[in-house]
């Protein structure tokens, strides 16, 4: 079975769950604002407004929204409120537009053969230990031979946590005791892993330290020494953002473009929030691809994020 195939075992089913509290939301709310009203106008478009900035799809892209949908009345003077759903649900998969990940299988092959090495990042408790475990299972499960490194030796319980789901995954790691130098413990897994023969490297981080630049030194130290293996590891930079955070998601991930390159970003707890939206703010503001999406608690509640298939499951029966 192929990696792509293991994914979308029951993807659309678990997706619609997923984003089951966002659409229920979004659409009562837009119920209530179009209700005896035959046409689009502008106090419409300013409850739609607040009803998307209550999502947390974040102002700017609310703004953006917003024009472009008066910007359709403005060119067509007869648009009624029936058509409200359809034009927001062609508007958000414009902003979604070109950021469906392609050739998965491929994607976690390096040309030379050597491990695939993804440095996982974000802050404490948002979920990024158990989206290492997930992908890690999720990996296994398509063939392929998996390595986490324990790299976050800052906080407490923190190696233990990973451990934990190295063995529901079936998966080897690489430990140190806490408070051990992370960069060495990155080496001895990228070092290990070389070695062994492993396709795919996951390497944990410090969610937090003491300062700004502390986290910036201690990532790029990570980076170095990997490199001393590899010289292009890490291949991917995966930023874990909290969904149910709304705002707090959006802030998290300017302070990490900050300190570090991100490549791709895997959010977590979206299936027990209201506040969806922020899949649409995020991709749109920062243009970095959302390559994953968490869709409940247990192992295998982890999919490739696909911009088609979201909107359409947020948009489904409704209009």
């Amino acid at each position: 079975m192929g990696l792509l195939d293991v994914f979308n075992q029951n993807k659309q089913e678990k997706l619609d769950k997923t984003v089951a509290k966002t659409k229920d939301s979004l659409f009562k709310k837009l119920s209530r604002a179009v209700v005896g009203k035959s046409k689009i106008d502008d106090e419409i478009l300013d409850e739609l407004e607040e009803i998307l900035i209550g999502a947390d799809v974040g102002i700017d892209t609310t703004v953006k929204i917003i024009k472009r949908i008066e910007e359709r009345v403005a060119h067509d003077k007869y648009l009624n409120t029936k058509e409200l759903s359809n034009i927001l649900r062609q508007e958000i998969k414009a902003l979604l537009h070109n950021k469906t990940i392609s050739n998965l299988s491929e994607e976690y092959n390096t040309p030379d053969g050597k491990p695939y090495v993804i440095m996982v990042v974000g802050v404490n408790g948002v979920g990024k230990t158990t989206t290492i475990g997930k992908l890690a299972y999720q990996f296994k499960q398509a063939g392929k031979k998996v390595l986490l490194g324990a790299a976050d030796t800052f906080r407490a319980a923190a190696i233990e946590q990973l451990e934990i789901w190295a063995n529901r995954a079936g998966v080897d790691i690489v430990r140190q005791q806490q408070g051990s130098d992370p960069a060495a413990v990155a080496f001895d897994t990228v070092n290990s892993a070389v070695h062994r023969g492993y396709d795919i490297v996951l390497i944990d981080t410090a969610g937090r330290l003491h300062n700004k630049k502390n986290l910036m030194e201690e990532l790029a130290k990570i980076r170095r020494v990997m490199q001393k293996i590899i010289p292009d590891a890490p291949h991917e930079v995966l930023l874990v953002l909290d969904a149910s955070t709304g705002q707090n998601a959006f802030q998290q991930a300017k302070e990490f473009t900050k300190v570090t390159h991100v490549d791709a970003i895997a959010l977590t707890k979206l299936d027990g929030t209201a506040k969806g939206g922020v899949v649409i703010g995020i991709s749109d503001q920062f243009k970095i691809p959302i390559k994953f999406i968490g869709t409940g608690e247990k192992i295998d509640d982890i999919q490739f994020f696909d911009p088609d298939d979201f909107v359409d499951s947020l948009f489904s029966q409704t209009n």
